[in-house]
């Protein structure tokens, strides 16, 4: 689906679901940019959409990744082959993990076990370091006159950048704005969940991303998860509030002996909640269906923060 901005939403096929992850193809006078790319398994699917609009491999002049988690990079070594002329733009945390990610892929091997890491990314490619641009704050990557500014934006990872394309007025925020499944929408517009999956979940810091997104009051963001929202400060202000929430439950289990089950209970009842007061159909079971995963991993987000916030024993 082309917008009339020139923004493709591709459905990577993440995870065997539809809607689930979305790269997004930037195209301006004739010149390109992908945004985020997926796992290997992606690759196809965002050369056919390259095709798709009539331009070849060699007009895309950029890969921007908003971060290194493997459903929205893992497949950038493979796509960067198929692409001679472009330059990977990542965060500086990042660059090393691109360049090298032999401790990206152990780290997430550890945290989805090694035999779904294995089914879900196979071997992640090293990207040549000579192709690699590390873009802190403020870096401004240049699509044939069309500016995408690349904003650092902690709080889901240390590693994470948001990209704003003037030319739209419009953010691409990765995973700092949170998911939002086209499932969810209703008459009152798309529901949103913040996500805090592990390792470098920053309550404070998320606060201040999405905040840094909503000021100038932003037409619309691009989800990596998933695809375009409007009613950016309703969503935002939503995703403060739960994110207040999500941090009061963590507390408030910490030291339960089945802190990581109650924790899961705890936010699946939270997001069935405001999914009812959202109008969407069936809820308890719709939430607990879509956002399994999502509420596994944001549990264990949530318990690394509170143990990385605990003085260590001397």
């Amino acid at each position: 689906m082309t917008d009339a901005h020139g923004i493709t939403t591709i459905d990577t096929g993440h995870g065997d679901r539809p809607r689930f992850c979305a790269a997004y193809l930037v195209v301006g006078d004739g010149r390109a940019a992908f945004i985020d790319c997926g796992s290997n398994a992606s690759v196809p699917r965002l050369l056919a959409a390259l095709q798709a609009q009539g331009l070849s491999r060699e007009a895309v002049d950029w890969v921007v990744l908003t971060h290194v988690h493997l459903d929205h990079a893992g497949g950038a070594g493979a796509l960067m082959r198929e692409l001679p002329n472009a330059r990977l733009v990542v965060h500086p945390r990042g660059a090393p993990h691109m360049i090298d990610p032999a401790r990206l892929a152990a780290g997430a091997a550890a945290v989805y076990g090694e035999e779904a890491f294995a089914r879900e990314y196979g071997t992640l490619l090293p990207v040549p370091q000579a192709r690699v641009v590390a873009a802190p704050d403020g870096h401004v990557v240049e699509l044939a006159g069309r500016p995408l500014l690349c904003a650092d934006t902690p709080g889901h990872a240390r590693h994470h950048l948001a990209v704003w394309d003037a030319a739209n007025r419009s953010w691409f925020s990765g995973d700092i704005f949170g998911l939002s499944y086209r499932e969810f929408d209703t008459a009152r517009g798309a529901f949103a969940v913040p996500t805090t999956s592990p390792v470098q979940f920053d309550p404070d810091e998320m606060r201040a991303s999405v905040r840094r997104l909503m000021a100038g009051d932003p037409a619309a963001v691009y989800l990596t998860h998933y695809g375009r929202v409007d009613e950016v400060r309703r969503l935002g202000n939503d995703l403060l509030g739960q994110v207040d929430a999500m941090v009061a439950l963590a507390r408030g289990l910490d030291a339960d002996p089945a802190r990581h089950a109650r924790l899961v209970e705890a936010l699946a009842s939270l997001y069935v909640e405001r999914a009812v007061r959202h109008g969407v159909a069936d809820a308890p079971a719709r939430v607990r269906e879509l956002l399994a995963l999502d509420i596994e991993l944001n549990a264990q987000g949530l318990e690394v923060w509170l143990d990385r916030a605990k003085p260590r024993a001397p």
